[in-house]
């Protein structure tokens, strides 16, 4: 399909800190055009994103149309604040099992591993037999794949170099040549894909999020016999890993 590419995350949350740097100067709030230039955006990405904030509740817009923090006021996460964040999370994942009606799994690469933070699912929505631990199956993955395609590539030889690429069904990958060329090759979506390569019979469509400069995946899994259109699938994944994005990075309201 000739679809198009989706948003970066982490653009997006450069710009999202860069507004609330420039609300934050102005504690009665400012207008749309203010912050644009202060935050040196465009006016009508300025516009978007400072509504997508007051929405996501970092921002109140204010009778006149300006912007102004959120009342309570912000507070920034610390290192202690991983189930916490956790806790953030949750609801969108959940929403996005429910608009896509499959399983949803939350992923951060911590300490030179790609870690499962969360699986969120449902009888109608259920999960992957976890068979074999995500951890040594990030070759077999979309959401390992997502997370080996944004590392560099001193951190992707190290992982490579500690787990072996094994043969998990008939569509797994083995090669290690074979591998780079998919990550390397993918298309500028950004999305990666599994097509039974974890578990026969199950497919699976993963995007990157990040924790501050740490990566992670927002991915999906169903059975390969239903019928999703890419498009949809790149979109909605897309719009809950920039959500997702904001949840752990941003100031907690």
């Amino acid at each position: 399909m000739g679809d198009q590419a989706g948003p970066d995350p982490t653009v997006s949350v450069r710009q999202d800190l860069r507004l609330l740097e420039a609300v934050g100067a102005h504690p009665d709030g400012a207008s749309v055009e203010q912050l644009a230039r202060a935050a040196e955006l465009p006016e009508l990405t300025a516009r978007r994103l400072l509504h997508e904030l007051a929405r996501d509740g970092y921002l109140d817009e204010l009778d006149d149309g300006a912007f102004a923090l959120h009342e309570r006021g912000p507070r920034l996460l610390t290192a202690d604040d991983g189930l916490a964040s956790q806790e953030r999370v949750r609801p969108l994942l959940s929403s996005l099992r429910d608009r896509l009606s499959a399983a949803v799994y939350l992923t951060l690469y911590d300490e030179g591993e790609i870690r499962v933070l969360e699986i969120v699912d449902s009888p109608r929505a259920p999960r992957v037999n976890v068979w074999v631990s995500f951890q040594e199956a990030g070759h077999a993955t979309a959401l390992g794949k997502s997370v080996l395609r944004e590392l560099d590539p001193e951190a992707r030889a190290n992982y490579l170099s500690r787990h072996a690429l094994a043969d998990l069904t008939p569509r797994t990958i083995t090669r290690r040549e074979e591998l780079l060329r998919e990550l390397d090759a993918a298309p500028s979506g950004p999305m990666s894909m599994d097509r039974g390569e974890y578990s026969r019979g199950t497919t699976c469509a993963a995007v990157p999020v990040y924790n501050g400069d740490q990566i992670g995946s927002i991915g999906i899994s169903f059975r390969s016999d239903r019928m999703y259109r890419t498009t949809e699938v790149r979109a909605r994944l897309l719009e809950s890993a920039l959500r997702v994005t904001r949840r752990l990075t941003l100031p907690e309201c």
